[in-house]
C-alpha cells in the first residue's frame, strides 16, 4: 500500500501510539493482500471493513 497518503493528526502522538497505528496499518495491509491472493472479490474485503468501521463509530458515539 506504497501509493496510500497517511493522514497524521493535528497534534503529536506519543511513540507508543504511533507505534500501535503503524502496527495496525501493517496488519490490515497484509490480511486486505491474504484476501485478495485468496481470490475474495474486492466488493467484499470493502463491505467488511466498512462494517466494521461502522460498529467501531456506534461504539464510539455511544
Amino acid at each position: 500500500m506504497s501509493n496510500v497518503t497517511r493522514l497524521h493528526h493535528a497534534l503529536p502522538l506519543s511513540p507508543e501510539i504511533q507505534s500501535a497505528v503503524n502496527a495496525l496499518d501493517i496488519a490490515i495491509a497484509k490480511a486486505v493482500g491474504a484476501a485478495k491472493a485468496a481470490g475474495l472479490p474486492q466488493g467484499l474485503v470493502v463491505s467488511l471493513l466498512h462494517g466494521h468501521a461502522q460498529v467501531q463509530t456506534n461504539i464510539m458515539v455511544s
